[in-house]
């Protein structure tokens, strides 16, 4: 597969190259202009070739609708299945080739999971968590993760460890689709969350953590979890109980913060993409109404959120790209290049390739399988229209999807 524009995961490769493909596998990577055996078919792209994307921060058992994880606690087991049918092939489409599922009901995508293994069945590679572990009426305890106390905790993490999930996901603060919590407070006491990072680390898991609140976002960054989620840092003297998006009006994060959050290596999932102001200004009646009380406007709310970002860029922090896809329309399965362009609005072409590729790989403990096209790697390739290191929004063109070397029909 040749291509003059050529991103191997880390960076630009000059004058593009030849990426050889045996069965499932990348062979080698050669200059654009190597000459292959005449028995070799060769397929030639001319815009960029580059890894599978990797979308840390899916929804699978979500259908993209308007409030649809309100709808996940009514699903049969068979309607979640064609749910995420749906969603695995919204993805490949758009060349995700791996996602990493951090909001499952009950165990549904660990189930489909485990009939991936061993098989073909041409879907993108599954991460799975299981149900995310919260409080009592938390955010999304209808997925079956409530827990109470340390033994409870204890319980529900070793459960995950003997369903062999991939990852354990906490909900350390409150989230904005689940009424009655506080996406400004922290769901979990410090010792509480303490416990249930040792029991995962004990067992070999790594812990992705929600966290919208400033509170919660230092409690996850003291215990040692592997990703944050979000990082919203809500905080100050008005966001305790402020509904909604309105929220982020109210940005907690002190230099310090961030300072600590660069130095433990923890990398953030901003979870970009549908996060503007076309969005925000589409939000229910009730969050515009807060808004407006607030005096609040969709502008003021994205431009506070890159400003974040931008901050934690200039301390070190790292990213790792995430959609937090299927919870809504502007956050559809199949839209990831939305959250990659977003990010790299902020971030640069580059380091936003990285985050969504290489740097995605080794979050999902596939460093060495995926991510990155180099030998020994699996053939899981995107090509798109026109030169990606010059206008990223050409992600959004996708000229040919390959899975483990099967290029899609």
């Amino acid at each position: 597969m040749r291509a003059p524009q050529v991103f191997d995961g880390e960076c630009f490769l000059e004058g593009g190259a030849t990426v050889l493909v045996d069965g499932p596998t990348i062979a080698g990577v050669e200059e654009r202009g190597f000459v292959v055996p005449s028995d070799c078919p060769v397929t030639t792209y001319e815009g960029t070739l580059l890894p599978g994307l990797i979308d840390t921060h899916v929804h699978l058992s979500t259908d993209s609708g308007p409030m649809a994880l309100d709808r996940v606690a009514g699903y049969s087991d068979r309607e979640i299945d064609d749910v995420v049918t749906e969603a695995l092939a919204r993805n490949l489409a758009a060349g995700v080739t791996t996602v990493r599922d951090l909001g499952d009901r009950r165990y549904n995508v660990v189930d489909r999971r485990e009939r991936q293994r061993g098989r073909d069945l041409r879907e993108p590679r599954i991460i799975a968590s299981g149900p995310p572990i919260t409080t009592p009426g938390g955010h999304l305890f209808y997925c079956g993760g409530e827990v109470e106390g340390a033994e409870q905790i204890r319980a529900a993490v070793r459960e995950r460890a003997e369903r062999d999930v991939d990852v354990v996901k906490v909900m350390a603060s409150g989230g904005m689709n689940t009424a009655g919590t506080d996406v400004a407070a922290a769901q979990f006491s410090l010792e509480h969350l303490q416990l249930l990072v040792d029991d995962a680390h004990a067992a070999g898991l790594p812990v992705a953590a929600h966290a919208h609140a400033a509170t919660a976002a230092r409690q996850a960054v003291e215990v040692g979890v592997q990703t944050l989620e979000h990082a919203s840092y809500i905080g100050g003297d008005e966001a305790p109980g402020t509904a909604g998006l309105a929220a982020f009006r109210s940005t907690a994060a002190t230099d310090e913060d961030l300072v600590s959050l660069a130095r433990s290596e923890i990398l953030v999932c901003p979870t970009y993409g549908g996060f503007n102001v076309e969005m925000l200004s589409k939000a229910p009646p009730r969050m515009l109404e807060r808004m407006r009380e607030l005096g609040v406007t969709p502008e003021v709310i994205v431009e506070e959120r890159r400003i974040l970002t931008r901050r934690m860029a200039d301390a070190g922090v790292r990213f790792v790209s995430g959609m937090d896809a299927g919870i809504q329309p502007s956050k559809a399965h199949g839209r990831y290049a939305e959250a990659v362009i977003e990010l790299g609005a902020v971030i640069g072409v580059v380091e936003v390739l990285r985050s969504a590729t290489s740097v995605a790989a080794d979050v999902c403990g596939l460093a060495g399988t995926t991510g990155r096209i180099a030998g020994g790697h699996d053939a899981d390739l995107l090509a798109v229209e026109g030169d990606l290191e010059a206008d990223l929004l050409t992600l959004r063109d996708v000229a040919g999807v390959v899975l483990r070397g099967q290029p899609l029909t």
